[in-house]
């Protein structure tokens, strides 16, 4: 199985994420995101102001997770962020929905993009037919008193 694949798959259809970041302190923090692209290698995209605190934590320290959850599929991926400010960029991901933050439209000069450039992630999928058969081995489990096993269809850690 392509587990490269199956995370994309995975993460491809979330329209928000949870971009979790180190601050100063050291402590983590997290802020809903709108995710602005999202590439088959699971990199992913996302718009911000430079004015944000978020910016001077990432270019403190670029480490970065970035976490999506919804029904029955989840996936994490870590990996460090940049800030991009490439106006073609950032004229061809725009998004109308982001006028609500940048009211001057993609020319506003404090918008600017984050790269998540992914090292590494993790999926736990039980949609569709997964979710089937993960019901079905867990029947079995609880019958015969024991966890139920997992596929990587399901479950599994990738090296990005």
């Amino acid at each position: 199985m392509d587990t490269k694949k199956q995370l994309y798959d995975v993460v491809k259809g979330f329209r928000a994420a949870m971009l979790v970041t180190y601050g100063r302190d050291g402590n983590l923090s997290a802020r809903p995101m709108a995710v602005a692209e999202l590439e088959p290698d699971s990199d992913a995209y996302f718009s911000t102001s430079l004015t944000s605190p978020k910016i001077a934590e990432i270019e403190a320290d670029p480490r970065a997770m970035v976490t999506f959850q919804g029904g029955s599929q989840f996936a994490t991926i870590f990996g460090t962020v940049a800030v991009v400010r490439d106006r073609a960029l950032v004229e061809r991901l725009w998004s109308e929905d982001w006028r609500l933050w940048f009211p001057k439209g993609k020319d506003d000069p404090t918008l600017c993009l984050l790269k998540l450039s992914a090292e590494r992630g993790e999926y736990w999928d039980t949609s569709g037919l997964e979710g089937v058969n993960f019901m079905i081995e867990s029947v079995k489990a609880r019958i015969s008193g024991r966890s139920p096993e997992k596929t990587e269809a399901q479950n599994a850690k990738v090296r990005l």
